[in-house]
């Protein structure tokens, strides 16, 4: 009996099953061929477009395809709790580490998170005015239930930890968050009494995080092939015409991060360290543009640190302590603006209709979870996961986002570094190591950038 299930089950799915390993192999051949990452998405998501229509047009059943994309999307949410809770406390742990913590530290942290929160509600307003969602429908996951709106304080209730391993084993995410920031927090402080008695958890949790960054790289090595499969299956159940409003999602995507970036960067810059923004954004253009064009806020980092100091007569002080915890910790795009915007887009996508408390929920997670991605492969990805969970929507709308990432990656990565860049400027005006003077009289500053 089973054995004819199996027949009429690879009978019924033959075409699904077919392309999902004609396509799998295809975009395995073109990772041996070291064709980069953000290419093999996009061809991934152009594939699974077509091979959704096909779908459409020729099969009830693509079970194969579907189930390729719910291993992703499982894989995904393996890493959520462990992820979280290590780098949490490794990054608290580390950035302590450093004798200018209560100096320059807390203030840099301090601005690292503000501009984040910033960025999510500016996300949020965005998303919600322009609602990319529109237009995209698509039919909730098997086994998901819809949340009932609890009120404020049973919310604020529900955020403080009770049983951490039960919180975890539930999905809640704040409730990780906290007792991970009380643990480091602890660490921290028997570490300054006596230190020889913290060594050997500090070692533990910095051996653990490389680990989790090991397996977060081999869990996004299968974003191409999740991409293509959750896309080929929205497309084959609602066809193209429900995938146009993707362009959508670029385009507040970009609204919300120019919105920042003019708004947020350029007011503080005008009206709290009393710089000329038009000069500062101009000094500041390579690290900008280097941005842009790499994607990675790490590939920034020698160019940015030459921008704070040269460009910018920022002391090597301040730009060697703010310039290296930015590349790893500020994430105004990625964690900011970015979580928000998906947010909105997959609540629409899916039907799940989001409170106030929702909101407020996105901007505070969106701000803690930043801490949580430090030096993590692919931020974005983790910390959308991170909110969509704290809010209880389908991660399934991961994928469907992903697909239009390497787009929407450049402006993100740009925001990330300019932002390091002015919250350089920030410190260094309130700890009188700006040299205004210098700043202001240079016309041309040389500045010699060379890249690999």
């Amino acid at each position: 009996m089973l054995n004819n299930n199996l027949v009429a089950a690879i009978e019924t799915n033959w075409l699904s099953l077919l392309i999902a390993v004609v396509v799998v192999a295809g975009l395995h051949a073109l990772a041996k061929r070291r064709v980069g990452f953000g290419t093999r998405v996009l061809v991934a998501l152009g594939v699974g477009l077509v091979a959704g229509i096909v779908l459409n047009q020729t099969a009830s059943e693509f079970q194969a395809i579907s189930t390729l994309g719910s291993i992703y999307v499982n894989l995904i949410r393996m890493l959520v709790m462990p992820l979280v809770f290590v780098l949490v406390i490794n990054s608290i742990v580390s950035i302590t580490q450093l004798d200018y913590l209560r100096k320059i530290g807390v203030k840099t942290i301090g601005w690292f998170l503000g501009t984040t929160g910033a960025a999510a509600i500016i996300g949020l307003l965005v998303a919600l005015a322009m609602n990319p969602g529109a237009g995209i429908q698509a039919s909730q996951p098997e086994g998901f239930e819809a949340r009932e709106v609890p009120t404020f304080f049973q919310v604020v209730l529900d955020q403080v930890p009770s049983n951490p391993i039960q919180d975890a084993a539930s999905g809640k995410v704040v409730p990780i968050l906290i007792f991970a920031l009380f643990i480091a927090i602890a660490i921290v402080r028997v570490g300054s009494r006596k230190p020889e008695a913290v060594q050997p958890v500090k070692a533990f949790i910095a051996s653990l995080t490389e680990v989790m960054h090991q397996v977060v790289k081999y869990v996004l090595r299968f974003t191409p092939y999740g991409v293509f499969a959750l896309i080929a299956v929205m497309a084959a159940r609602y066809g193209i015409e429900t995938l146009k409003p993707l362009a959508m999602l670029i385009v507040v995507s970009y609204v919300a991060l120019i919105l920042h970036f003019v708004i947020v960067f350029g007011g503080l810059v005008s009206f709290v360290a009393k710089v000329n923004p038009l000069k500062f954004f101009k000094k500041a253009y390579p690290t900008i543009a280097v941005a842009f064009t790499t994607r990675s806020s790490y590939a920034t980092l020698p160019v940015n640190l030459e921008v704070i100091t040269k460009r910018l007569r920022i002391s090597d002080r301040i730009a060697s302590f703010v310039a290296p915890l930015g590349a790893t910790m500020n994430f105004n795009g990625c964690g900011g603006v970015w979580p928000a915007v998906v947010a909105v887009f997959v609540s629409e996508v899916f039907g799940v209709p989001l409170s106030f408390t929702d909101y407020l929920l996105i901007v505070f997670v969106s701000v803690i979870s930043s801490i949580g991605v430090a030096g993590v492969p692919g931020p974005a990805s983790i910390s959308t996961t991170v909110v969509l969970t704290a809010v209880g929507l389908p991660l399934e709308g991961i994928a469907i986002v992903v697909a239009v990432e390497a787009l929407i990656d450049m402006g993100r990565t740009a925001v990330n570094a300019t932002g390091t860049t002015v919250t350089s400027l920030l410190v260094a005006n309130a700890e009188g190591e700006f040299d205004r003077a210098s700043f202001d009289r240079d016309e041309e500053d040389e500045l010699e950038l060379t890249t690999a």
